[in-house]
């Protein structure tokens, strides 16, 4: 199978962003959002934690940091949750409602090796 994917091969400022229009999404359900990644082995300068986040205008935020060098399997599709969110009327409303995030900035280190396959929205059980 062949699969679409970007592969940072050297950056010291990562700052991956995807847009998403939510009126697509059934109302009152809950979504949970990840970026589907591989680490590779050659992976390097993921010592700093990288911020993941939802972007609603005039809604809520919501952001949180993981460790992409700790414990993470090699060579092999992840899913890194990035956060969950209820589609309401008021995000609805908002066209192109919100803005999905990967960054990693901390200190300016060079990184390498790792491969974004896209990011997957799902309602959640």
């Amino acid at each position: 199978m062949i699969v679409d994917a970007a592969e940072l091969l050297s950056v010291c400022y990562l700052d991956v962003r995807a847009k998403f229009d939510t009126r697509i999404l059934s109302p009152g359900v809950k979504y949970e959002v990840a970026f589907v990644v591989m680490i590779k082995d050659n992976a390097q300068g993921w010592e700093h934690l990288v911020k993941l986040g939802l972007l609603f205008p005039n809604v809520m935020q919501e952001e949180r940091e993981e460790d992409l060098a700790k414990n993470k399997p090699r060579n092999k599709w992840l899913e890194i949750p990035v956060g969950e969110f209820v589609n309401s009327s008021e995000i609805e409303k908002q066209a192109g409602g919100m803005e999905i995030y990967l960054r990693g900035s901390e200190g300016l280190y060079w990184k390498k090796g790792i491969v974004i396959k896209g990011v997957v929205i799902r309602a959640k059980n």
